[in-house]
């Protein structure tokens, strides 16, 4: 790993399937597949930190199954269970206007209307109806739904999003 990577988690291996080296992958992506997009991953553990390269992948029955090169048999894919799969981040393809990735999200200042800051975002969540950005700051916990109607501004550059969200909220 070099300096300049930033490593995003991006789900983990739950277990193993066959006995060819296939593993089971639970997946921390709007689209299970879209893990499929990296040849190239990033697992670590307890302090371990391994390099794998995907030689396949599919989906069936609703889970990402995996084979890495070199790992071929059940044992060596069960050595893997429970390691995180983390993605450089500037592998990922440019999100498309007016979309984010949680990645980004994270870590950025958010300010209302008013300019007060309510905190930073430490986290994010899904509520099956839209996302909602957990805030972090002196004013405590906000949540606050990250929806057109609520955010006004997301500025990349400064880090900084704008929200139409009171203290007392």
């Amino acid at each position: 790993m070099t300096d300049t990577q930033q490593l995003v988690a991006m789900g983990y291996i739950k277990g193993v399937f066959g006995v060819k080296g296939w593993l089971k992958i639970a997946a921390n992506t709007e689209h299970a597949d879209s893990l499929l997009d990296y040849p190239e991953w990033q697992l670590s553990k307890d302090g371990q930190n391994l390099s794998v390269t995907l030689e396949a992948g599919k989906v069936a029955n609703g889970e990402l199954q995996v084979k890495f090169t070199g790992i071929d048999g059940r044992d060596e894919a069960f050595a893997l269970r429970g390691y995180t799969i983390e993605i450089d981040r500037a592998d990922f393809a440019p999100a498309e206007e007016g979309e984010y990735y949680w990645a980004d999200l994270v870590g950025m200042r958010v300010v209302n209307r008013e300019g007060i800051e309510l905190g930073k975002v430490a986290n994010l969540m899904e509520t099956g109806a839209h996302d909602v950005l957990m805030v972090n700051g002196e004013h405590g916990q906000k949540l606050i739904p990250f929806v057109a109607h609520y955010i006004d501004h997301v500025d990349n550059d400064s880090r900084t999003i704008t929200a139409d969200w009171g203290l007392d909220y």
